[in-house]
């Protein structure tokens, strides 16, 4: 099936278009009737009457915004009208909801009279938080933009313009960086004239870029002083005195240039008479000015990007909108002014410095995403762009005096992040806590590209003090073909030249002597830098450990389990391991307990089980209300296995009769409180539970992988827990955000905080 007609069937399915409205608050009784419309909703008008202000409190204008075009200048079809010009618009309106969680309404004028557009948009201003004016033919676009910012007092933005601006603005600050070049001295040329052409050229002038520098051409041809034809005052604005007058003899030792205008444009000779190390930013959509191949076989020392997704280096108007309407809307702002573009600007630039998330480069296909030649403008898909671009612009929106309120920073920063799912906001509840006082983990796999990766944030954001086990030289060069810098916060230590190996063999010798091992073979145990960290730790050099990427689970846990060994329970005669999973739903929190390591627990061990997965739930700030889940309803079942689940709800409210827990119970009796409370009201939870004890590994496992795969659930884990020192043991196949998380989680128990 063409793209064609792929998207025609995307877009016909029902419900027909991409859009829909959905409610925010109950109405299925006649009460919820009540509050939501009349009579109860009268309370909330006179108090918006009573305090303008207020309108943020009770309706959704804060965080709504229109996306109104005429259909004047739709994508590269041109005024098309504004009924065919839907379809883009109801776009937009997905992307501001995928990528900043922004809700949209979209409107389509039906007119081309610029006063009559800006009236109509005006007296919009009390529904929306914002404005953003999308597909309007210049030179109208300018004249209706910038009477509707003088008459209106929430931000009004015109994406072709000033969102074209900022992406293109972040790519070509990297690209100069990547040419060793400056935005004073370079050279730059423009194919195309219309309102994306003059707002980049605008905003590059106020990036540094010498107007004199600037030549545009368009279809007639340059742009100079004196061309008595097709002109008008934005075109005057950049009048260049040049005696070129093609764009051909325009590009003869120009330094970059950048297309607006349509395919084919710039040939490969043009490419070879610019200067050295080239920028050409061709993003005529679909087919660009000069293919990114074309232009890279022209000169190899190129530097190029484009409009499409399939090039590096893609300009996506995606990266600004979203996360720039966030940070304005978030500060009430009254406007999106320069200062917040350049803000805005400066962080995407900031962030594509940064190392790529695993999950961005597997949505690309690639394990090679490194500042470069290749890749100097953000992803679009990378979610991170909201956490930086967003506060970016809110701040600067602060520091100008266009907000319309403060925000603490750091908090905002923390709401941002929980917008990626319960996940991230119940990891940051950890990674502050860590940071309050980081601690020395020891990662073995030291010289592994995502150990290096993590260790390099742990360090960065001051979450822990990272220690990487292997040869030294080996490390430093995997961290420079990662375009990482290894400080002296990062500690390498190679166990095979270390100071502490002959003390770290005599240590695993005594430990082991009695199980077989004799001192020859604790001299070569200890060269494994499993074994090394784990005596690291044991002896209290180390205050955690990091373990098992490339290794299977049961043989990444082995060491820990011989050298550091469970602690010494505070309830049971004997001390167990154990593998927790936290599993978050859009606005729930499971923590789900054996998954990786009892395959068979007995009814203590169950019960030991439930005492060490509550203990972490609280670490996380969760009140814990344990089900000890079987295949029977509190005794429905006559069978050992059940009876052993209900043999340690009975042991842990012995040992433990403060926490909350009963069993034995279906996994949908603890999950589904009518459920539970209707057919059992004699129930101990009177409510949904939060911490589910699977009766052996074998379930424990299967339920979190279905959940993560068919629920979309999001996972923490495995989090180990009972051991005497901090360690957990990874799975092959994690992320980096995964290594970090346990080495956060690592850091609070070495601290032995508990809230």
């Amino acid at each position: 099936m063409s793209l064609e007609s792929e998207s025609v069937a995307y877009h016909s399915r029902k419900p027909a278009g991409k859009l829909e409205v959905v409610a925010t608050k109950p109405c299925l009784t006649q009460h919820d009737l009540a509050l939501a419309y009349t009579p109860g909703v009268a309370k909330p008008c006179l108090l918006v009457q009573e305090k303008p202000e207020d309108v943020f409190k009770y309706t959704a204008k804060g965080n709504l915004v229109a996306v109104i075009t005429n259909g004047s200048a739709v994508l590269g079809l041109g005024d098309i009208g504004p009924l065919a010009g839907k379809p883009v618009m109801e776009g937009k309106a997905i992307l501001f909801k995928r990528f900043a969680d922004i809700d949209v309404f979209d409107l389509e004028l039906d007119t081309h009279d610029p006063q009559a557009f800006i009236s109509a948009v005006r007296l919009l201003e009390p529904t929306f938080g914002g404005i953003n004016l999308e597909d309007i033919k210049a030179p109208e676009c300018f004249e209706i933009e910038a009477q509707l910012r003088k008459q209106m007092k929430i931000p009004v933005f015109h994406d072709d313009q000033h969102g074209t601006a900022i992406i293109t603005a972040a790519g070509m600050l990297n690209a100069l960086e990547l040419a060793g070049k400056q935005m004073d001295q370079v050279r730059l040329v423009f194919s195309g004239a219309g309102a994306a052409t003059i707002a980049v050229a605008r905003f590059l002038i106020k990036l540094g870029a010498k107007r004199e520098h600037i030549i545009i051409c368009d279809s007639q041809g340059v742009i100079y002083r004196g061309r008595p034809k097709h002109m008008n005052p934005y075109k005057e604005e950049f009048a260049a005195a040049t005696e070129a007058r093609s764009l051909a003899e325009a590009l003869v030792g120009a330094d970059v240039f950048l297309g607006f205008s349509t395919a084919n444009l710039v040939s490969q000779e043009m490419v070879r008479s610019m200067a050295a190390r080239p920028i050409i930013f061709a993003l005529a959509n679909p087919v660009p000015e000069i293919g990114y191949q074309e232009a890279k076989e022209a000169n190899p020392e190129v530097i190029v990007a484009t409009g499409r997704s399939d090039d590096p280096n893609q300009v996506n108007n995606v990266l600004g909108f979203p996360s720039i309407f966030r940070g304005a809307l978030d500060v009430r702002a009254s406007e999106i002014n320069d200062e917040m573009k350049i803000a805005a600007a400066r962080a995407l630039a900031a962030l594509t410095q940064e190392d790529v998330p695993d999950a961005v480069q597997a949505a690309y296909g690639t394990a090679a995403l490194h500042f470069g030649p290749d890749y100097f403008i953000p992803k679009a898909l990378d979610p991170r762009v909201l956490l930086w671009v967003a506060p970016a612009v809110a701040q600067a929106a602060m520091d100008s005096g266009v907000a319309g309120r403060q925000l603490d920073m750091d908090q905002y920063r923390e709401e941002l992040e929980a917008k990626f799912g319960k996940a991230r906001e119940m990891m940051r509840i950890i990674i502050r806590q860590a940071k309050s006082a980081p601690r020395r983990i020891v990662f073995s796999e030291g010289t592994h590209p995502k150990i290096i990766r993590a260790a390099c944030q742990l360090a960065r954001e001051g979450i822990a003090k990272p220690l990487l086990l292997g040869p030294e030289a080996q490390i430093r060069q995997q961290a420079q073909e990662l375009q990482l810098k290894l400080d002296g916060s990062i500690e390498i230590n190679d166990p095979e030249k270390s100071e502490r190996l002959e003390r770290y063999a005599q240590r695993l010798y005594e430990l082991r002597c009695r199980k077989g091992v004799t001192l020859t073979e604790a001299r070569e145990l200890i060269r494994q830098s499993a074994y090394f960290a784990a005596i690291m730790v044991e002896q209290g050099d180390a205050e955690g450990m990091i373990s098992g990427l490339s290794f299977h689970y049961p043989e990444a846990l082995r060491p820990p389990l011989q050298i550091i060994k469970t602690k010494v329970s505070r309830h049971m005669p004997s001390s167990i391991a154990a593998g927790v999973y936290m599993v978050t739903l859009k606005n729930k929190v499971l923590f789900f307990a054996d998954a990786t390591v009892n395959i068979e627990p007995s009814a203590e061990e169950l019960a030991e089980i439930a005492l060490l997965t509550s203990e972490l739930a609280q670490t996380f700030h969760v009140e814990p209300r344990i089900a000890m889940l079987s295949f029977s309803n509190f005794g429905s079942v006559r069978h050992p296995k059940a009876q052993r689940v209900r043999r340690a709800v009975q042991i842990v409210k012995e040992h433990a009769p403060e926490l909350v827990i009963d069993g034995e119970m279906q996994a949908d009796t603890a999950l589904v409180p009518e459920i539970l409370n209707r057919t059992y009201p004699f129930n101990q939870l009177q409510g949904e539970a939060n911490v589910l004890i699977f009766p052996n590994l074998e379930s424990g496992n299967i339920a979190y992988k279905i959940l993560q795969r068919l629920g979309k659930a999001e996972v923490v884990g495995p989090i180990l827990v009972g051991m005497r020192r901090p360690v957990h043991i990874l799975q092959r196949g994690d992320e980096v955000k995964d290594i970090v998380n346990l080495a956060a989680i690592a850091v609070v128990e070495a601290q032995g905080i508990r809230p």
